[in-house]
């Protein structure tokens, strides 16, 4: 390899690896943080890693709140979430992809317009809606604007449309029903897009603050979000603590990543994200 090309390389690398130190740089200092005192945070000049790696600092996150608590119900939610949006933007996106019907691009050119309309527009009806409802304070509510996802919906039909439709066709020759091919022959091939897909709605619902703000009325139906901000705003001098609560939120979240970041990967480079 010429010269140039090695020290275009070489540059390349070393690019990349400060971005990543420069992404990564907060992660790691509220992780350090979470196990050290006020003191060791405050210290000039400052310390990457802690004297020793006491957990005590969660011990007493769990004891001034209920964090088991908001785990439980961002989990239930997030799943539900999840599952409802993989079912529906499937579904739609193979409609979308691989049949044809009166109004097709219409109806899905619509579909991408309500990609333009913020949520802080939606909010009041939709609060109206689950008021009517009587699913305030409910898992139900928590979840009622997120079951159906337009961007999941335009991925999904981006990436099936890309499946031979000789395979479908054979199937359908073969006797198969519209519902075994789209288990047995369609999902099969699907699943990079699902697994990106999953882990965007996960990271939506994880995050999701302002709509479980509105909806949950008591403690016991707080998401982690909310309850991380009732827990910096009681301890607004405690830093270590808020590092250690701010640490059990985002762990899920990195620990589903690392499970599927291949799938999740191969996922946006077949969908045209790449």
């Amino acid at each position: 390899m010429p010269l140039h090309h090695r020290l275009a390389s070489a540059a390349t690398y070393v690019l990349l690896v400060a971005g990543s130190l420069v992404m990564l740089g907060p992660l790691l200092w509220m992780l350090a943080a979470s196990f050290k005192s006020i003191p060791e945070i405050l210290a000039f000049p400052p310390t990457l890693l802690p004297k020793s790696f006491d957990p005590r600092n969660y011990r007493q996150v769990f004891e001034q709140a209920d964090f088991l608590r908001y785990f439980l119900n961002s989990t239930v939610i997030a799943a539900i979430t999840v599952v409802s949006v993989l079912v529906t933007s499937s579904l739609a996106g193979y409609a979308f992809a691989k049949f044809t019907f009166p109004g097709r691009n219409v109806l899905f050119v619509l579909v991408l317009a309500t990609l333009m309309i913020p949520f802080q527009v939606r909010v009041i009806p939709l609060y109206v809606l689950a008021g009517d409802l009587h699913l305030l304070n409910t898992y139900a509510g928590m979840v009622l604007p997120s079951l159906v996802d337009a961007f999941g919906i335009f991925l999904m039909r981006q990436f099936l449309t890309a499946v031979p439709s000789e395979l479908i066709e054979v199937a359908r020759v073969d006797g198969a029903g519209e519902l075994r091919i789209f288990f047995r022959i369609v999902l099969p091939l699907a699943k990079p897009a699902l697994s990106a897909l999953a882990i965007f709605t996960l990271v939506s619902s994880w995050e999701s603050f302002l709509w479980p703000l509105l909806v949950a009325s008591s403690p016991d139906m707080y998401t982690l979000p909310l309850g991380l901000a009732q827990f910096a705003g009681r301890y607004l001098s405690r830093t270590d603590l808020q590092m250690a609560a701010s640490t059990l939120t985002v762990i899920p979240l990195l620990v589903a990543f690392l499970i599927m970041q291949r799938r999740f990967i191969e996922g946006l480079a077949t969908t045209g994200f790449k």
